[in-house]
């Protein structure tokens, strides 16, 4: 999730149009050609089980899940992927899932409902990444080829969580057996429509069409597509505008305007389940230093003059667009003069503190400006440490005691759930993951919990505890949660069938695109 320097941009530029070459090339015989993504963040992981970050725009095409959660304005909820329908008993604790026929895997192999099973259970062995979302599941059964029953030790709402983004990939049985050095060697085993055919990691993944895919392919759908890694948003944009690749998003936000007006490109405003935030080291800054820093942020300054406008202040670590987010929270203001008093009291004067940011990104970059200004108000030298994600994260998960003071991050829904944003950021961990903040309260571990075995059967309930707990992480002052951020991306204008799903942020479907 970082970016490159911008006096790579030069070379890069000459290194990626030689190896983007011409985006819409027809390659593969099904007169779609070629696509080309430009890809902001880093692909390290294609472990189907433990990949937790940007893998998903990968893994979504080559992998499938039992269910789909649809975009805004569908009819229904989530649709059927691998699973053809599914039903559960009157408590939400046993749901029955019916396969589709004809399926295989890329390997050859049939889908079979042991298959479901044992992709499901090697996410639960490892314990990586989203295997957090398995949770509820007590036992699994194979019923006869074609049915899977999950027996679950509280409700849940399974229809959306075989809906996730990570943790629910289903593969062949000879590729459940393999270890992760396997998988990021670009070997893979998924039913989806289309194959790795080369995987070269921090560099690109290439993938192809699967001919036996079950859904069937027709004339003008993509036989290519490659995803980039271009960290440089610069280099980006002038690869979508010469052409040389068909996709990007997180550009500058002052670049869309013009860009809309570029011939070949439409620039793609949709809903959105990300935020920005700041998670605040409980290890490093006192309680004090922490309330002074939520007191000293911007919240106004940003919400106004950054992403075109177009974002809202937080209301909490819970999306506005995302089920269970509530306006009721009472959430801190700019107050500098409180702040200072905090500063004063604690003789934290000439404190430093590191915020750690995604190099490149403007908005965090210029939001990290702003609030050192504020900061330099009430005595405290915020120093701006831009670095890639992958950088920032190695340093975050080593030592705690030495790691940011300031960690900032976008969040997007594993599946849409609240439990999402507040289990993987601030329950209590042995071992940091992305609780990178290192916050441990058990109340708060309690509430999220409870909010997950009743939502299976009464959502309204979960909602109430997931915004006790939220309130509790204010006033914890666990982060500082500054942005819900704008969707929007660049695409091809002889590019169609593309839908922005924000449960599947920046996902692009190739099987859906024709051009």
């Amino acid at each position: 999730m970082g970016f490159r320097r911008l006096l790579a941009v030069a070379m890069g530029l000459s290194l990626l149009a030689t190896a983007c070459g011409d985006s819409g090339s027809d390659e593969a015989g099904s007169g779609g050609g070629r696509f080309v993504y430009a890809n902001p963040f880093p692909i390290s992981d294609l472990d189907p089980s433990s990949a937790f970050s940007s893998e998903n725009v990968v893994l979504q095409n080559v992998y499938e899940t039992l269910t789909t959660y649809n975009p805004p304005g569908a009819s229904d909820l989530v649709s059927g992927a691998l699973a053809e329908s599914w039903e559960a008993n009157d408590d939400a604790t046993v749901w029955t899932f019916n396969l589709r026929e004809g399926v295989t895997f890329h390997d050859g192999a049939a889908l079979t409902a042991q298959a479901v099973v044992d992709s499901l259970q090697r996410t639960i062995d490892l314990d990586l990444g989203a295997a957090f979302i398995l949770l509820p599941i007590d036992s699994m059964e194979a019923v006869d080829d074609l049915t899977v029953q999950f027996n679950l030790a509280y409700p849940a709402p399974m229809d959306l969580v075989m809906s996730s983004n990570y943790g629910v990939y289903i593969m062949s049985p000879e590729a459940v057996s393999q270890d992760d050095a396997w998988f990021n060697e670009g070997n893979e085993a998924g039913t989806g429509p289309y194959t790795i055919s080369s995987f070269t990691p921090g560099e690109s993944t290439v993938l192809t069409q699967y001919e036996d895919y079950w859904g069937g392919w027709t004339d003008g759908q993509i036989a290519e597509a490659e995803i980039q890694l271009v960290e440089d948003p610069v280099l980006a944009e002038q690869l979508v505008r010469g052409g040389d690749a068909d996709f990007t998003y997180n550009l500058p936000f002052d670049s869309y305007d013009a860009l809309s007006s570029e011939d070949g490109l439409t620039v793609v405003r949709a809903q959105s389940m990300t935020n920005l935030f700041g998670l605040l080291n409980h290890e490093r800054l006192s309680p004090e230093v922490r309330e002074a820093m939520v007191l000293s942020f911007p919240y106004d300054d940003v919400v106004e003059s950054l992403y075109g406008g177009e974002s809202s202040r937080a209301q909490g670590i819970v999306p506005q667009a995302v089920w269970g987010s509530s306006d009721s929270l009472t959430l801190p203001e700019t107050d500098l003069a409180r702040a200072a008093e905090l500063i004063s009291a604690a003789g934290a004067e000439g404190t430093e503190v590191t915020y750690s940011f995604d190099a490149g990104t403007t908005e965090q970059q210029q939001i990290g400006e702003v609030w050192k200004t504020n900061l330099a108000d009430i005595g405290i030298d915020l120093v701006l440490d831009p670095l890639t994600f992958d950088a920032r994260w190695e340093i975050a998960q080593a030592d705690p005691a030495n790691a940011q003071d300031v960690f900032t991050m976008f969040w997007f829904p594993t599946f849409v759930t609240p439990y999402d944003f507040l289990f993987s950021l601030f329950h209590s961990e042995d071992a940091p993951f992305f609780n990178l903040g290192y916050y441990s309260n058990p109340e708060f571990d309690t509430l999220i919990d409870d909010g997950d075995a009743v939502s299976g059967l009464s959502p309204d309930e979960a909602a109430d505890l997931f915004t006790k707990a939220q309130q509790i992480l204010i006033e914890d002052n666990a982060a500082v949660f500054m942005l819900d951020v704008p969707n929007t991306e660049v695409i091809s204008s002889d590019v169609e069938g593309h839908v922005a799903n924000p449960a599947y942020a920046n996902v692009v479907r190739f099987y859906n695109l024709t051009r």
